[in-house]
């Protein structure tokens, strides 16, 4: 379960998750993660997601990574997903490329490590 968190799914070379409607919320840490996949020339697809294309992804052998992202966590691994009593696994959390990548560059944004060149840092004084 993801709770309040917004979810993404890495979907052979594409960054899916659903689109903002009244239903899924503009998140700050959602809306982070999509500039930075972006910036690194990655294709972002904000869209409707059936579980239908998530179970055929998986089963196809492209669903490479699904989590949730929030203030809190800022990302939460899924590991399996269930459906009907049938547990569909997910690749382990740490052959995740995307994943792993960017939880790490947001730290390093937060901490100073690294240039934020999309603004988003501001020192108070």
């Amino acid at each position: 379960e993801s709770g309040t968190m917004n979810v993404m799914f890495l979907i052979g070379d594409s960054l899916v998750t659903p689109a903002l409607h009244d239903s899924i919320l503009e998140g700050i840490t959602r809306d982070s993660i999509l500039a930075i996949a972006r910036d690194w020339g990655m294709n972002v697809e904000e869209r409707k997601i059936s579980v239908d294309e998530i179970i055929a992804a998986h089963k196809n052998g492209i669903l490479k990574e699904a989590f949730g992202v929030g203030t809190a966590a800022t990302i939460a691994q899924i590991i399996s997903i269930s459906l009907n009593e049938k547990i569909y696994d997910l690749p382990p959390v740490e052959t995740r490329e995307f994943s792993g990548r960017v939880g790490k560059y947001l730290t390093q944004i937060r901490r100073g490590k690294v240039k934020d060149k999309f603004g988003w840092m501001v020192k108070v004084e």
